[in-house]
């Protein structure tokens, strides 16, 4: 029976539509274990067989048609391996002679394909491997080695079937098996090729196609970050800041005595001569009162002596001493008048006044000179801010300053730096800083005592000191270089 050309052209079309497909599969393989099961299990639509073994080098007998993992010391596992070690070291030019001097009409057909892909049978072989033959093969196999550029073979793939091999399956079988080991590769590159290698020599040394630089992923990031760490940028800190009176009025305590009362309270708005608070007047008045008393007392004396005087003229030196007397009670009296009106304080301007909880006040006892309360006059604001030991960056005078308030951080109060202490200061939790005080850029009607979180800008700098500032600094005061 003739096969037409039109079943033959059919047959050929689905060869290759099959080999186009384990092509494919092949490349989308994630393991080198799917791979060998790809090739020794679905190559059977390219070429019939009955069985199929991959055998490598380096590992031995890797993967068998119809099993998913064979078991190495199996009797037929070794015949195996002793059977490809041979036809390894053989060489596929002595096999070729071995199929030809045999009068095998295949292997000379094989030979004309490939050189170094050869069908062989038992006749073929030492005796050792021949007497086994029949036991665990039928009549033809195939030889297809992996690795064509590398003598010996580095790996290969057995077949074996009880018909002859054809040119036209050993051509298909020879392209498949070559396309088989590329992807293998590949594979390979891809999953030990060092991170910081983007090209180079794979683990089994063929060289990696080399790639345009622009289409290059790692190379174009590497330039990229090389390329932003250079973009200058403003040199920025952070530090708690918050509003506070520019100029204010601090009203001290007149005189010594305890607060008995106060008249306004804290952030409320005053007028000048307004009452602010007062102290405890019933010592004052108590001592005042006494004062007059010693007056009226001293003046009733001196009059006496005056009368006197006009008939014994030896009392008239007496007056002298009764009238230092009188002008020493008069002006107690006046300091005493004067301390009782003191203890009414007043509001010296208009303003708001800042201070304490009144409660933490009333009944303490207070110095002259001690701070009571400030006043700041409506609009007097700027922002002051502590700076941390550890972001002191250079400042010049009218650098921009943002100041992010908690109450209302989408709501930054811009200002311009108005000078920058130059020694620091010990805060209340323990921490030294510099105060650094900046004038608003407009009005602003946020009230005086709220905080938040001051940003403050120096000069342009590249964008790889401004991110490596801070580890460079901790690192040289770790180990002290």
């Amino acid at each position: 029976m003739q096969v037409s050309s039109s079943d033959h052209e059919v047959g050929l079309t689905q060869a290759l539509a099959t080999l186009l497909d384990l092509s494919r599969r092949a490349r989308q393989a994630r393991s080198e274990a799917e791979l060998g099961f790809l090739l020794v299990n679905d190559t059977l639509p390219l070429a019939p067989y009955r069985q199929a073994a991959l055998w490598r080098a380096d590992r031995g007998l890797q993967a068998m048609s119809g099993l998913v993992q064979p078991e190495a010391n199996a009797p037929y596992a070794q015949w195996l391996k002793g059977l490809a070690g041979h036809l390894r070291t053989a060489g596929a030019g002595s096999a070729v002679t071995g199929v030809q001097a045999g009068g095998s009409s295949a292997g000379a057909a094989a030979s004309v394909a490939a050189p170094s892909v050869h069908p062989f049978t038992a006749q073929d072989l030492p005796e050792p491997l021949a007497r086994e033959w029949a036991e665990w093969w039928p009549v033809h196999g195939l030889w297809l080695p992996l690795s064509s550029t590398a003598q010996p073979a580095e790996a290969a793939l057995l077949l074996a079937r009880d018909e002859p091999w054809s040119d036209a399956e050993t051509s298909l079988l020879t392209e498949w098996c070559g396309t088989w080991w590329h992807a293998l590769l590949s594979l390979r590159r891809a999953q030990k090729r060092p991170w910081w290698r983007p090209w180079g020599r794979d683990t089994a040394g063929a060289l990696s196609t080399r790639r345009a630089w622009w289409n290059r992923p790692f190379l174009i990031t590497l330039l990229a970050l090389t390329a932003l760490s250079f973009v200058p940028v403003r040199l920025s800190v952070l530090a708690p800041g918050e509003l506070v009176p520019m100029n204010p009025l601090v009203v001290r305590a007149p005189l010594d005595g305890v607060v008995d009362v106060f008249h306004v309270k804290p952030n409320q708005a005053v007028k000048k001569g307004q009452p602010l608070f007062g102290f405890d007047e019933a010592l004052i008045q108590s001592r005042l009162d006494v004062a007059n008393q010693a007056l009226a007392t001293a003046s009733t004396e001196y009059r006496q002596t005056m009368q006197q005087a006009l008939t014994d003229p030896r009392v008239r030196p007496q007056l002298a001493t009764l009238t230092g007397r009188i002008q020493e009670k008069r002006a107690e009296v006046s300091y005493l008048r004067e301390q009782l009106t003191r203890a009414r304080v007043l509001a010296p301007q208009d303003g708001v006044a800042l201070f304490d909880d009144p409660t933490e006040w009333i009944g303490k006892p207070v110095s002259v000179g001690e701070r009571i309360l400030r006043i700041a006059a409506t609009g007097d604001v700027e922002v002051e801010a502590w700076l941390p030991l550890a972001d002191a960056i250079a400042l010049e005078q009218g650098a921009p300053l943002q100041l992010y308030l908690n109450a209302r951080p989408l709501e930054p109060v811009s200002a311009r730096l108005r000078y920058m202490a130059h020694d620091a200061v010990q805060r209340p939790d323990g921490t030294y800083a510099y105060r650094v005080r900046a004038t608003l850029d407009a009005p602003t009607d946020h009230r005086v005592g709220l905080k938040g979180t001051a940003k403050l800008q120096g000069e342009h700098v590249p964008a790889i000191w401004w991110v490596m500032r801070r580890p460079v600094a901790t690192l040289r005061s770790t180990l002290g270089l």
